[in-house]
């Protein structure tokens, strides 16, 4: 099997592990490490040869997007002491005591090392935590905080993880220059996202066509990423910015393809470069293997012992600051979303498993040192830190479900369909609202004007029924049966239309292009 085969056998298992993930009820990423980590030991498959420069910049931007995608701008600004105290104080945290730890345990290791090997493995991964996450219907507040962690924890180890990797390799090391650097990184990725977030919405609206707005949603965070990263700012927050500025800004409520189209194509996307992702930390298990040979007790207690202290120190940070957090949420008059009870905040401490950005950071460890020699202990540090992922990938991914289960941690669905119902008045408002708009301009017949009211309310019932009456909801319940019965004859008939006009494209003399026109017609005709 070559490279090429063995990257198609990946993006096959990335999509099959969905629904067997479900079926067993086993997270679609850990079940893609553990089929990594299978093929890892086949004899017949070839190591992976993939630069770990390009892994950062290949696989993040995509993944972020999406993620960002699935959010807004408010549920960080409703979050940002808890996601401040998750991922910027305990990134560092989580950095210094595992540098501690491996400094002592790890004969010779040097400090800048060790704080490398703490920078890389300090960030739960966002990919995993919301994959896992979203299949358990945990509660909103406790979504977006797991959320807003995973996208901004990021930011901060990588930044960590470069001042270390240099320290290490040129032998010196400034707090003042570290610290600007991160001030500098910070300011520069803002600038670049909001540049490039700005630009690319002035661009969709020339664009116009749904296919050309979706390739750019594509390319734009690839973009945001390089540039950053080349005027030595941060690509994942440069990414993050412009992200957030398009979900706010890029959305126009009438663009009903291309929002429809965008969400399909950003969820292949997700799924597919999340499969490669969690498969190449299986696929690596390789390099932790030899690195390992004849030493597997040493190495697996180091790495047993740097896991302890991810997890030990998450719970030991979580306890004082979800209670200082709840504290300043009751003496402040505002809105924030936080964990409302000890079962809360120990879902949140388990649901800290590492992932893709650790790879990620511990494969582009340089070989070498300015001074040509090799970097301190890098074998170590890889076997460490994929010990690391794996444990709290696989142990944690695995049993989460179960522990969810246990503590009844479970999703307000009182709240959730009191909001929907909130929703469904307001937009039955709204629709009633134009109505009465459009009938001071235009003279619409008695007739017209009570049907379109009716449908103006009939918006709403259909979104939540509970806001009618029960005569209203009968009704309701009642056209809905007919409706239902019209679209199936309706969708038979568009059925019958679009094996004819397919048909036609085999005939002699048929234009493609213009079949094609033709059945996208009716296709979009199916929608309505």
């Amino acid at each position: 099997m070559d490279q090429l085969a063995l990257l198609f056998v990946v993006l096959l298992g990335a999509l099959v592990s969905v629904p067997v993930g479900e079926r067993f009820g086993v997270p679609a990423p850990v079940l893609m490490t553990l089929v990594g980590g299978a093929l890892a030991v086949a004899d017949f498959v070839p190591n992976v040869e993939f630069p770990p420069e390009l892994i950062l910049p290949a696989l993040l931007p995509p993944l972020l997007y999406a993620a960002v995608r699935r959010t807004s701008w408010r549920q960080f600004t409703a979050n940002k002491r808890p996601i401040f105290l998750l991922a910027v104080a305990l990134v560092f945290v989580t950095t210094l005591c595992v540098a501690a730890v491996a400094h002592a345990i790890v004969p010779g290791l040097p400090v800048a090392a060790a704080v490398v090997l703490g920078a890389l493995i300090a960030p739960p991964d966002p990919v995993a935590a919301t994959a896992v996450a979203g299949q358990l219907g945990l509660p909103r507040r406790l979504v977006s905080i797991l959320e807003g962690e995973g996208l901004f924890n990021d930011v901060t180890a990588i930044v960590l993880y470069h001042v270390a990797v240099a320290a290490a390799v040129s032998g010196e090391f400034s707090a003042v220059g570290a610290g600007l650097d991160l001030v500098l990184s910070a300011v520069v990725a803002v600038a670049v996202g909001l540049a490039l977030g700005w630009g690319a919405n002035r661009l969709m609206s020339l664009l116009g066509d749904a296919t050309l707005q979706i390739g750019l949603t594509l390319l734009v965070p690839y973009a945001s990423y390089v540039l950053a990263e080349e005027l030595h700012g941060s690509g994942v927050l440069a990414v993050l910015t412009t992200a957030l500025f398009l979900s706010e800004y890029a959305t126009d409520a009438d663009d009903v393809m291309t929002r429809l189209a965008g969400h399909t194509f950003w969820d292949i996307v997700d799924t597919l470069v999340t499969g490669v992702a969690f498969g190449l930390i299986g696929l690596e298990l390789h390099n932790a293997i030899r690195t390992a040979s004849g030493r597997w007790g040493e190495l697996l207690g180091w790495a047993a012992a740097i896991a302890g202290v991810v997890v030990v120190v998450r719970l030991v940070w979580l306890l004082p600051a979800t209670w200082l957090t709840k504290r300043l949420h009751a003496m402040r008059d505002i809105e924030e979303e936080i964990p409302v009870s000890w079962r809360e905040t120990v879902v949140m401490w388990w649901s800290g498993m590492r992932g893709v950005a650790s790879v990620a950071l511990v494969l582009a460890i340089p070989l070498k040192t300015d001074s040509g020699s090799p970097f301190p202990d890098r074998d170590e540090i890889v076997f460490i830190a994929f010990g690391v992922i794996i444990v709290t990938l696989v142990l944690q991914g695995l049993t989460l479900p179960w522990l969810v289960r246990r503590l009844r941690v479970k999703a307000d669905a009182e709240r959730e369909k009191e909001f929907e119902k909130e929703l469904a008045v307001r937009a039955a408002k709204a629709a009633k609202s134009r109505l009465r708009e459009i009938e001071q301009v235009e003279e619409l017949p008695e007739e017209l004007s009570e049907q379109m009211l009716r449908r103006a309310f009939d918006i709403g019932i259909r979104i939540s029924p509970d806001i009618g009456e029960e005569e209203r909801r009968e009704a309701q319940r009642q056209r809905a049966r007919r409706l239902k019965r019209v679209r199936r004859i309706q969708g038979e008939m568009l059925s019958a239309a679009r094996h004819e006009v397919l048909a036609a494209r085999s005939e002699p003399g048929a234009d493609p292009e213009i079949v094609d026109r033709v059945l996208r017609h009716l296709d979009v005709r199916s929608l309505r």
